[in-house]
């Protein structure tokens, strides 16, 4: 086999007991109590006033920091280089702002214009009877209520009494000129406090930022310094990267959306691109706001429904084109959240604070995701919105094993499989997986049902991979491929890592496969059986019953070269011993070997003492020194005969009878 493939290989033992021990090691998550997330989300909502500008500040103190410290590396001082970055960065807000105001007011006017068209185009959907009945009915309950309103509530005159003829009213209202001035600025002082206190939090944050930064270490993780530190150098790395590719990103797509829609005769293309800008800031659903929009203007400017047609042509390829194509490109990482997550997040925010909470869900949520990921206090956070696996994959494995799935385990089997060998999948996932359940039998936790269970979904597991297993094989069997490894390259020699070792061949030679006590040495069996068939070997399996000292002679051993028996119980080296006996009792001339799937082999040593100790031909720790043992050519080691201490007898003469004495 090609090495190309192994990516992060170590040994095999190793492997195992170090992904047991991790599973082992797991610190116990501690969740916040429902009183704490109350009085938080309490607090954030009754006091949005106040942290929606400190929220807003934050981020644009993480999206500015970078350009603060470009322009400190230059030679400029650090309160020029804030306040530069602050009016830049606000400049081009009051700019955006102030065309978008614009665009909307001449739009505001050039609406009447259009509305002949709509009613062009209701009228020939209702020639052509699609969803005419809808639209009579609410077009007649339309003109009711406007006739309703315009009815006069006065009663009719009497007779003889001449009409009066009405008389205009002009009411010319007389305010004061403070009083005008009043109504103009009044709608604008709270909008222009809330910039003006974000800009003076901006400069004091950037000013102030190592010692918030320190404050912050000392309020929260003083006791890790080191995790501490990492998790705000991670926060401002990702928070800053997501806000200025997006930024980019957003670009990229509003700047084609405005000039197609300025060549398709769209009006008012510069507010739509911006507005386009502005809206894919907020996940999923800006891009559709953004699109609406101009759609419905479209609707209405032309009396077809072509332009209709091609706006949403353009809408569509540039959302193509930007989700497959822009954001891989510039995406270095992703946020670090769920999909699911994003969407809760955005919904949350949004309750919470509104619009602007629907614009800033994403950034605020993926502080609180890195947060959750250094910081134990907050590690909840990272379970629940991040998106790295919670499982490590040998316990996601075990899981769907206890839960009698073996499809969807064949399915997380099968998405390692595109980037793994079946060995190396056996070794790092199933295995350990398959030791987590005889640590849980163990500890009694488990019990003969459960076991049996899990045993039998492991077996399926083993069974649904054999198209795998048959499309590797013949991967393998490519004239292609890399000639196989000869016997002197196929063993391990000292210092070398499993990267550069390849799997023998195993045409010609037979290995039986056994498990050592139980159902669960079964199904590894099986595992090991399925490998060596890839190597080519002739295999036949054999359960754990078959290797009871009553069934072994039953045993058809004569075609058999190699008999490997596996042990997940590392308690199990007596077993081993009479084990090994026992078959080379059965046959002189067999091969065995033993598998002691949970014990530790960093020590070679170790390894070759226990074999001459239980005489057997090899003891492997793994997957790779297993078939690396099973697929050996050499001679077998011949069964030791202990000697057996005999004690030899006294011969004492015999007492003779006292009557026989006498005569």
């Amino acid at each position: 086999m090609a090495a190309n493939r192994r990516n992060g290989m170590h040994p095999a033992e190793a492997g195992v007991m170090s992904v047991v021990s991790s599973a082992r090691t797991l610190p116990r998550m501690s969740l916040p109590t429902v009183a704490t997330v109350v009085a938080a989300v309490a607090a954030l909502y009754f006091g949005r006033e106040v942290f929606l500008p400190i929220a807003i500040a934050l981020l644009l103190t993480f999206a500015l920091a970078p350009m603060v410290s470009g322009l400190k590396r230059v030679g400029l001082p650090r309160l020029p280089a804030v306040i530069a970055s602050v009016l830049s960065a606000f400049t081009v807000l009051a700019l955006f702002s102030f065309i978008v105001a614009t665009q909307v007011s001449e739009l505001a006017q050039n609406i009447p214009l259009y509305q002949s068209n709509i009613l062009t185009k209701v009228r020939s959907l209702k020639e052509t009877g699609v969803g005419g009945g809808i639209i009579a009915r609410l077009s007649g309950v339309i003109e009711r209520i406007g006739q309703e309103l315009d009815r006069q509530e006065t009663s009719p005159p009497t007779a003889g009494e001449p009409e009066r003829e009405p008389v205009p009213v002009e009411i010319i209202a007389r305010e004061r000129p403070l009083q005008v001035l009043q109504n103009l600025i009044g709608p604008l002082i709270s909008p222009l406090a809330s910039a003006g206190l974000i800009i003076v939090v901006v400069i004091f944050m950037l000013l102030e930022r190592e010692d918030l930064r320190d404050r912050f270490i000392r309020l929260v993780g003083y006791g890790d310094l080191h995790r501490t530190t990492e998790a705000l150098q991670e926060a401002g790395k990702r928070v800053g990267r997501y806000l200025l590719m997006q930024l980019v990103v957003n670009i990229v797509y509003a700047v084609p959306i405005a000039f197609g829609l300025w060549v398709l005769g769209i009006p008012n293309a510069l507010l739509w691109g911006l507005l386009a800008l502005a809206l894919r800031f907020v996940p999923y659903i800006g891009p559709i706001i953004g699109a609406l929009l101009p759609l419905f203007l479209a609707l209405a400017v032309a009396p077809g429904w072509s332009l209709v047609l091609w706006t949403a042509g353009l809408f569509v390829a540039m959302e193509m084109i930007t989700g497959n194509v822009v954001e891989p490109w510039l995406y270095g990482s992703r946020t670090g959240l769920s999909p699911l997550a994003i969407i809760v997040a955005a919904i949350f925010w949004t309750w919470l604070w509104g619009p602007l909470g629907l614009v800033l869900s994403t950034p605020l949520t993926v502080c609180l995701v890195v947060l959750g990921r250094h910081v134990p206090q907050f590690e909840f956070l990272d379970v629940l919105f991040g998106n790295e696996p919670v499982l490590e994959p040998h316990a996601r494995l075990y899981q769907r094993l206890l839960a009698g799935d073996p499809e969807e385990a064949t399915d997380h089997a099968e998405e390692i499989l595109e980037e793994k060998y079946l060995f190396e999948f056996y070794d790092k996932v199933a295995i350990p997986a398959l030791l987590l359940g005889e640590q849980d039998r163990v500890r009694g936790v488990m019990g003969d049902e459960q076991r049996r269970q899990v045993a039998a979904s492991a077996q399926t597991l083993v069974a649904n991979l054999d198209d795998s297993a048959r499309e590797e094989a013949e991967e393998d069997d490519d004239p292609a491929a890399a000639e196989p490894a000869t016997a002197d390259e196929n063993k391990q020699p000292q210092g070398v890592s499993e990267d550069d070792i390849e799997l023998p061949d195993g045409t010609d030679i037979s290995v039986l496969c056994a498990g050592g006590r139980g159902e669960l040495d079964d199904a590894v069996a099986a595992m090991l059986a399925q490998v060596l068939e890839v190597q080519g070997a002739t295999v036949s399996k054999a359960s754990f019953t078959d290797m009871e000292p009553a069934s072994i002679r039953r045993l058809e051993l004569d075609a058999v070269d190699t008999v490997v028996a596996g042990f997940l119980n590392r308690d199990s080296v007596k077993h081993a011993r009479f084990l090994v006996r026992r078959l080379k009792r059965a046959k002189s001339a067999l091969r065995v070997g033993i598998v002691f799937w949970s014990e530790d082999g960093d020590d070679k040593k170790t390894a070759v003492e226990l074999a001459n100790d239980i005489n057997a031909d090899f003891v492997a720790y793994g997957m790779v020194e297993a078939v690396l043992g099973a697929l050996s050519s050499d001679p077998p080691v011949a069964l030791k005969i202990a000697a057996k201490r005999r004690m030899r007898r006294r011969l004492r003469p015999a007492k003779k009878a006292p009557l026989a004495a006498a005569k």
